[in-house]
């Protein structure tokens, strides 16, 4: 097989050393979303001016607008159930999170997309987007 076609090759897709990777850094993120723990969200971010996230609150270009809704984002509803989480990983660079929730204070469902790269330095999200249904 050539190397074009390599990520096609079903072996290649949910390798489970990847997998388990990226499942990690998926938790870590989660981890750090509950308690607010703006360092390690922003961290676990490409830091790039190419990084992109889509929220309720808009869009955020570039890793220096993405710390900057971290520092500025209303905290108060942050607690929430995660209902589902969808992890694909394509070769051992690139691999994708998606999760359904619910936020424990108002009931609300929401959902949330992340794409993963592997860089030097780890597990990095180069893309996200978030978004929430109305109260119930």
């Amino acid at each position: 097989m050539d190397s074009q076609n390599a990520v096609t090759d079903d072996a290649e897709i949910n390798r489970p050393d990847v997998i388990a990777a990226v499942t990690a850094a998926f938790e870590r993120y989660e981890v750090a979303l509950m308690s607010n723990d703006v360092a390690t969200l922003n961290a676990l971010f490409w830091q790039d001016p190419r990084t992109v996230r889509f929220g309720a609150d808009g869009p955020a270009y570039g890793i220096d607008a993405i710390a900057a809704f971290r520092r500025g984002r209303d905290v108060s509803d942050l607690a929430r159930v995660l209902e589902r989480v969808v992890i694909t990983s394509f070769g051992d660079r690139f691999a994708t999170a998606l999760c359904a929730y619910r936020r424990t204070a108002t009931g609300r469902i929401g959902w949330q997309s992340q794409s993963w790269v592997r860089m030097p330095d780890g597990w990095r999200i180069v893309a996200a987007h978030v978004s929430l249904g109305p109260t119930p």
